[in-house]
């Protein structure tokens, strides 16, 4: 502990979360009730099928996989029942025949030849048909040549008796190696943490496999089941909502040789956007992990599932590492699979976080200039009329033409605001408001002046750029040089 002091600092804290762990437990909220689940901690789906009626019939015309699904203690009733009934039914068929010939009677006679020698009563015919079932043959039981109804029924217990054993043992064969049980050497934490991880808050889980063998294309896959409400006012009670675990980077594809924790980034395409710690404690939805891939023994495809509810989702925490490095491998100490520890995590939501970034900061991030953007345009068309009248000579005599770009008539409509952009300005711009004694008043009477002159002539006597966007019709603001367009974002953000 000591040592995990050093490395990681006094403030954090190690908390197990299994019951066999060591350490404090974590802070909880007030108890609540029992939770019902959807999918069970150990994979099973908590969900029963009612009210059936005549669609019970599909489960017969698929009597196999009918049979597999059954639990084992129905499968050996079934099985046990199935081959009883087979052979007494077939014992009674033998000792029916031998009745009709009437070789009950002639049993000990050794001058008659009877259908199937030494069978004179139902044990002995019962006998017959299990040596001949099983193909054990001890010889003193045998079906003779005089006989064709005899030699009829052994042809249909032999294909009767190859039937039922097809069906059954494979049957029973199939449940048996199942890959469920291969998931039970998958392990998944007991709980999910929430905390930073690379500058992000994320939600994280712990998976793990017990066995050397590995799990071929080892996949996993999120889904978040929460009840809510349309716009249209239906109700939802399970909708399922995905959850990002690296579809889109290929993080999902697990090489699952060690323990690995699997991360879920909450951004804004999460529907954990406008979660946080107060929130949580309110909200109600159950995480369904689902880790499926390829056994590489059999070859069968295997599924282990479990869940995480709100009261098993621990903020602020992450969990212990387990693996170490020994003398010429790294080991790996199951014990604190489940711990976790508690590291400084913000207890609002990333929404929340935005928000007062935003507030906080003096500049408009671009993403948001950018959507904002048009609504400042829209607010600055009103005071065209002031700012024409202080705008240079030249500009104001281009604010004539419909087409060019309202934004520009904006960047000099004060004389600090001109004093801020004015080493962004085009050189003969600069000239212009740098002339000594140039007061708001002659400004004024040059731009009377040139106001009255052709617009060709002002157009000639400015920049070449200049020239060129007054020349262009409709959006010219992609066509504006990079000065101005930096002048403009700065002006409007």
């Amino acid at each position: 502990m000591s040592a995990l002091r050093r490395k990681l600092g006094d403030e954090y804290q190690v908390v197990s979360t299994s019951a066999s762990g060591r350490g404090l437990p974590p802070p909880r909220s007030a108890p609540r009730g029992k939770r019902q689940r959807f999918v069970d901690k150990n994979g099973r789906c908590n969900v029963q099928h009612g009210n059936l009626g005549g669609e019970t019939s599909r489960y017969l015309s698929d009597l196999f996989t009918t049979l597999v699904d059954l639990k084992w203690r129905w499968n050996l009733f079934i099985f046990i029942l199935t081959y009883t009934v087979a052979w007494l039914f077939m014992a009674s068929m033998w000792w029916v025949i031998a009745y009709m010939r009437g070789d009950l009677n002639k049993a000990h006679d050794d001058s008659y030849t009877p259908c199937v020698a030494n069978v004179y009563n139902f044990p002995s015919a019962f006998l017959f048909f299990i040596e001949t079932e099983a193909t054990i043959g001890y010889g003193y039981r045998y079906i003779t040549d005089k006989c064709p109804e005899g030699i009829i029924l052994f042809l249909f217990q032999s294909i009767l008796g190859s039937i039922v054993d097809a069906f059954l043992i494979g049957c029973m064969f199939i449940k048996m190696s199942q890959p469920k049980k291969r998931a039970e050497t998958l392990m998944f934490s007991e709980h999910a943490a929430i905390s930073m991880r690379d500058g992000k808050l994320t939600l994280m889980f712990r998976v793990g496999n017990l066995r050397n063998s590995h799990m071929v294309s080892a996949q996993i896959r999120c889904k978040l089941l929460k009840s809510r409400q349309t716009p249209e006012g239906e109700f939802l009670p399970l909708d399922q909502l995905e959850l990002d675990v690296g579809f889109s980077t290929g993080a999902d594809q697990l090489f699952l040789v060690s323990p690995l924790t699997i991360c879920h980034v909450i951004d804004a395409k999460s529907p954990f956007y406008e979660l946080s710690q107060r929130s949580m404690r309110s909200e109600q939805f159950e995480i369904v992990v689902i880790l499926e891939g390829i056994v590489e023994t059999t070859g069968m495809t295997c599924q282990a599932r479990t869940s995480y509810t709100e009261d098993e989702v621990l903020w602020g925490h992450r969990f212990f590492p387990v693996i170490s490095l020994e003398e010429g491998f790294f080991k790996v100490d199951y014990s604190q699979f489940h711990a976790t520890f508690e590291v400084p995590t913000p207890p609002y939501s990333v929404k929340e976080q935005e928000e007062m970034l935003l507030m906080s900061s003096p500049l408009i991030p671009p993403a948001v200039s950018n959507s904002k953007e048009r609504n400042n345009s829209v607010e600055c068309l009103d005071g065209l009329d002031e700012v024409g009248t202080k705008l240079p000579s030249k500009l104001q005599k281009i604010t004539g033409r419909d087409d060019f770009p309202k934004k520009l008539l904006r960047m000099s409509s004060t004389t600090s605001e001109k004093a801020y952009s004015m080493g962004d300005l085009p050189m003969k711009l600069q000239r212009i408001s740098s002339v000594p004694g140039n007061s708001e008043e002659k400004l004024g009477s040059k731009t009377t002046k040139m106001m009255s002159d052709p617009m060709s002539q002002s157009v000639a006597e400015l920049p070449p750029k200049l020239q060129k966007l007054s020349g262009g019709g409709g959006r010219m603001e992609g066509n504006l040089p990079p000065k101005l367009r930096k002048m403009n974002s700065d002006r409007f953000t």
